[in-house]
């Protein structure tokens, strides 16, 4: 893509449950001093569209945003040039999330929004082979300058790998049936777009399992998964950004499916407990929880965000507050 693209973000992409995320990040850039700067990240900055609510909505507010995708880096670019200095865009996964803030010029932050999963920029560019419903070369790479695509991991993966791949990252039942049914299809030519290996996937599948989803769900977001190295990148990512925010700063995840929400579940419930020895019976500063939660449980999107924008529906958004430094 060329600096002369004229694709309006805008269009392309409608921000999930923006009016909750601005809801809860808010007290954290009101609360800030006249002499401080408010900062918060966006680790996935995507297309732009809830950094561009943010700072339109507070005008001393600072936004460093992150992505691995080059392409959506430059139509965010677009987006936010508006806002000058106000809006910093770095290229980096969002385990990179410390050195950003520090290159930024920054040593801490004020809130951090995650928008998990994948954009709606890759999933609507039929060439990235994101999508099963679209034939396409099998590349699912969220940063196409680096790393294997899934047409690599289809091409060298023994059995036993592509298995566990469908199992972990998939939660596939047939697993082990699709594996095989790939071994068997690449010894007879290469897997290489998004066609082929639907047709793999259906031509394995028991009908009764047809009729009842499509084969080719779950595989697709296990490769991807895979692909980007998604829960191992996640797993560093989250523990990074709540050890950089201020006290009383706050973090929005929003995540899209249960393997990311699992994770994102068990570490807010590891910082919002309190770390006294059992039996103690006053319970030290030091003892106390780091955060607090700020959601019940995980949040869905309402009737009428589902209705009007259809990506919102397997939202799932947790949400904590930084209540004592550790540092």
């Amino acid at each position: 893509m060329t600096h002369e693209d004229t694709r309006d973000p805008s269009a392309l992409h409608t921000p999930v449950l923006l009016e909750r995320c601005i809801e809860l990040l808010a007290p954290v850039v009101q609360a800030t001093g006249h002499d401080d700067t408010p900062v918060i990240v966006d680790a996935t900055l995507g297309m732009g569209g809830h950094t561009e609510a943010l700072l339109e909505r507070f005008p001393s507010l600072t936004v460093i945003g992150l992505d691995r995708d080059t392409e959506a880096l430059e139509l965010a670019g677009a987006r936010l040039a508006r806002f000058g200095d106000r809006a910093i865009r770095v290229h980096a996964v969002y385990d990179d999330i410390e050195r950003a803030v520090f290159d930024s010029g920054f040593s801490r932050i004020d809130g951090v929004l995650f928008d998990l999963g994948v954009s709606s920029l890759q999933l609507d560019e039929a060439d990235r082979g994101f999508a099963y419903a679209q034939d396409a070369p099998l590349d699912m790479r969220m940063d196409q300058s680096v790393g294997e695509t899934a047409a690599d991991v289809l091409a060298t993966a023994p059995e036993g790998r592509l298995r566990a791949i469908f199992e972990r990252y998939g939660e596939e039942p047939l697993a082990g049936r699709y594996a095989r049914a790939i071994i068997a299809a690449r010894a007879e030519a290469p897997i290489l777009r998004s066609g082929q290996l639907v047709d793999v996937l259906q031509a394995a599948t028991p009908a009764a399992v047809r009729d009842q989803r499509h084969p080719a769900k779950r595989v697709f977001q296990a490769l991807r998964i895979e692909v980007n190295a998604e829960l191992s990148v996640l797993e560093r990512a989250i523990p990074a950004a709540l050890d950089l925010l201020k006290v009383g700063g706050r973090a929005v995840v929003m995540s899209y499916q249960s393997l990311e929400d699992r994770f994102v579940k068990r570490e807010f419930a590891r910082r919002v407990a309190s770390t006294a020895p059992a039996g103690l019976p006053v319970e030290l500063p030091e003892h106390r929880p780091e955060f607090r939660l700020l959601t019940r449980g995980a949040e869905l999107a309402d009737d009428a965000e589902r209705q009007r924008n259809p990506r919102a529906i397997p939202v799932r958004l947790r949400a904590a507050e930084r209540m004592r430094d550790v540092r």
